[in-house]
């Protein structure tokens, strides 16, 4: 996707984006850091986050680099402490750590349906407890707060072997429209991201046969979605004026019906 946002929209805004050290994640925090803001990148990677970081910085941003677990409470705690002190109050947090482990239920892989639920949920929601108080400080305030989260068209498709993870995306996707009830009012802004198929990294942890053959099939078959084209999006729904809330944003690459 070629750039749609000009000049610097986001200045003075400190952004969160968690699972940053690739794909959706560190395309996002380029983008935001493009576009003015501060930017906190997340992730347990600290060879990956340093390179994001001098990335930004070469290119004449601010970035911060905090390498953290997000499955840990009290790691994610110490994370947003940090980010208040080093750039100040997060009005954006973009909550994108996730992982995808696709397989049948009857194998009985218990390990990856823990820690799909650990990263995707438990992780989703430290993330929020975490940065919520500086959101709703900022909104209070009477600046622009926004709490995007990444789900994926699995929350509402029926695919085969994709229970769990599914079930995780399902999860936050419900979960924005909930938290919206409460958040709304204070003038926080929630939404989601449901991306369809993106060429990033998230397929190299399927190993699945079966999963691993459609999604290698749909890269080669069609043009998928790039991470840039979801940055973009995120970018966009960010910059609206503060009293506009784009909530569910399903993205699909145009060719793809699965």
């Amino acid at each position: 996707m070629s750039a749609l946002l000009t000049g610097t929209p986001l200045a003075g805004r400190v952004a969160v984006v968690s699972g940053a050290s690739s794909g959706i994640g560190a395309a996002t925090a380029q983008r935001l850091a493009e576009l003015g803001a501060n930017v906190a990148v997340l992730a347990r990677r600290k060879d990956k986050l340093d390179a994001l970081v001098d990335s930004i910085r070469a290119a004449g941003g601010t970035a911060l680099a905090v390498p953290v677990d997000v499955t840990g409470r009290d790691a994610v705690q110490a994370a947003a402490d940090q980010v208040a002190d080093q750039l100040g109050t997060a009005d954006l947090v973009f909550n994108n750590a996730g992982v995808q482990l696709i397989s049948g239920i009857t194998e009985l892989r218990m390990d990856e349906w823990q820690r799909q639920i650990d990263l995707n949920v438990t992780g989703v929601m430290n993330v929020i407890g975490a940065f919520l108080p500086q959101l709703s400080a900022t909104a209070e305030a009477g600046r622009p707060a926004d709490l995007i989260t990444t789900s994926s068209i699995a929350a509402t498709r029926i695919l085969e072997k994709f229970s769990v993870y599914s079930g995780t995306k399902a999860y936050i996707s419900h979960l924005t429209r909930l938290l919206r009830v409460e958040l709304g009012p204070k003038n926080i802004r929630v939404a989601t991201i449901e991306p369809g198929m993106v060429d990033t990294e998230l397929p190299d942890h399927v190993t699945d046969p079966d999963a691993t053959r459609l999604m290698a099939d749909l890269i080669e078959q069609i043009d998928v979605l790039q991470s840039s084209d979801v940055a973009e999006t995120v970018a966009f729904m960010t910059a609206l004026p503060a009293h506009v809330n784009l909530t569910e944003i399903t993205i699909l690459p145009t060719a793809q019906v699965i």
